[in-house]
């Protein structure tokens, strides 16, 4: 009888060491990730950084996203970026094209300033054109303040 709890104990000790190095290319959310990859920037770093009603004032939380950006982007020199400016839906098409354009413009210029070349980063806004989520609702408002990081590939410079 202890012999087969012993067995037991050991067999399930191995098949846990086991599950624990099959994990080492995955992220801590379990999907598999190659390092370097556009998947692994958006999952184990963060594409999008949001902002408050009519600010472009980056919240503790984007600077957490963002210096994992410039981590990672350091690391991986031969992406390029595009940084992509949006609005809710509330105001006119110009006033959330400015200010999409204001906030792509401040998230490009704390890469700049902390080491990623201004050759690499590009800037677009969207104003209120393309919403993440469509309601009528401060749940769906706070979805679409935001700049969106997507990577352009190997760089050209």
């Amino acid at each position: 009888m202890i012999s087969q709890v012993f067995r037991l104990v050991v067999v399930l000790m191995l098949a846990a060491f086991v599950a624990g190095c099959s994990n080492a290319n995955k992220s801590l959310t379990g999907v598999p990730t190659k390092p370097g990859s556009a998947q692994d920037f958006a999952v184990n770093v963060g594409t999008t950084v949001h902002f408050t009603t009519d600010s472009v004032q980056l919240t503790e939380q984007a600077l957490g996203i963002l210096r994992n950006q410039v981590k990672w982007l350091n690391q991986y020199s031969n992406y390029s970026v595009t940084l992509e400016g949006h609005a809710d839906e509330r105001g006119t098409r110009e006033y959330n094209l400015a200010l999409g354009g204001r906030r792509a413009d401040v998230v490009k210029n704390y890469l700049i300033q902390n080491g990623i070349s201004p050759t690499r980063l590009r800037t677009i806004s969207y104003g209120k054109e393309r919403p993440v989520a469509v309601c009528n609702d401060i749940s769906c408002w706070s979805q679409n303040r935001r700049v969106e990081t997507r990577l352009n590939g190997a760089a050209n410079y």
